[in-house]
């Protein structure tokens, strides 16, 4: 029987998803928890990797095997078994012919950020800090720019795989909220899918735009030069928020 879990984990102390070795990953830990729970090596497959550092609210992942326990148990079942720092929020049965990865329609992530005089603790794990306050209608500006289909080839870092450089952006919004020990500041962005390191350079672009840089999205997707853009923002700042497959897995209320 095949199986999606709705998963969540603080990528802190992980080395990305995938499975490598003498490290801790987020998929080993998850198939050695199934492991256990089906009595069997089982595979566990996600809907795109995340790298080291990177976090995830509701990532999505599949596996096989069978157990008497009703499918919308087995994210309590998993948790028993699991670290602190990885969750199943849900848990449900999937068509047999479900794909996790091909078969996902839209994924949106968030980068967080924030700007202090002194750096606060409290969000060295989940935020990067910014040296200078941005201008949050520049970033607006140039973030107007990337909505739509365009070759991102500019947007990867090296060691990327994808056949295509390019993707679409459907929704992409700058946010600014002002707190007594700082100002706090959210990328989110969703699209059809992400290449290597992508949101984490569109994010260092558009923060170098509210610091007053020149805006280079539009050089860069005429020339496909990395060099026009600005540098590729640290992963800590960086979330996976939903995987949208165009239907329900975990029911209406998800």
């Amino acid at each position: 029987m095949r199986y999606v879990l709705l998963t969540s984990y603080d990528g802190t102390d992980f080395s990305g998803w995938q499975t490598q070795p003498g490290r801790r990953t987020v998929q080993s830990v998850m198939e050695e928890a199934a492991a256990q729970l089906f009595g069997a090596p089982t595979a566990v497959t996600a809907s795109g990797r995340t790298d080291a550092g990177v976090h995830a609210l509701g990532q999505v992942v599949m596996l096989d095997g069978e157990t008497t326990v009703p499918a919308e148990k087995l994210s309590a079942c998993f948790n028993r078994l699991l670290p602190p720092d990885v969750r199943v929020l849900k848990s449900a049965e999937a068509p047999a012919e479900f794909d996790v990865t091909r078969h996902a329609k839209r994924k949106t992530y968030r980068y967080l950020a924030y700007f202090s005089e002194t750096e606060l603790p409290l969000y060295r794990r989940t935020h990067a800090r910014l040296l200078f306050r941005p201008d949050v209608e520049k970033m607006r500006g140039a973030a107007r720019l990337l909505l739509g289909v365009h070759d991102f080839a500019a947007f990867r870092s090296a060691g990327f795989t994808s056949k295509t450089s390019e993707r679409e952006i459907y929704d992409l919004t700058v946010t600014e909220r002002e707190e007594p020990y700082g100002v706090f500041y959210a990328v989110t962005v969703t699209g059809n899918g992400f290449l290597y390191n992508m949101v984490r350079i569109l994010s260092g672009e558009l923060f170098a735009v509210g610091a007053g840089k020149e805006e280079g999205v539009t050089r860069a997707f005429r020339t496909g030069e990395r060099s026009c853009l600005a540098k590729t923002m640290p992963p800590e700042g960086l979330t996976l928020m939903k995987v949208d497959y165009g239907v329900p897995l975990f029911g209406t209320e998800e």
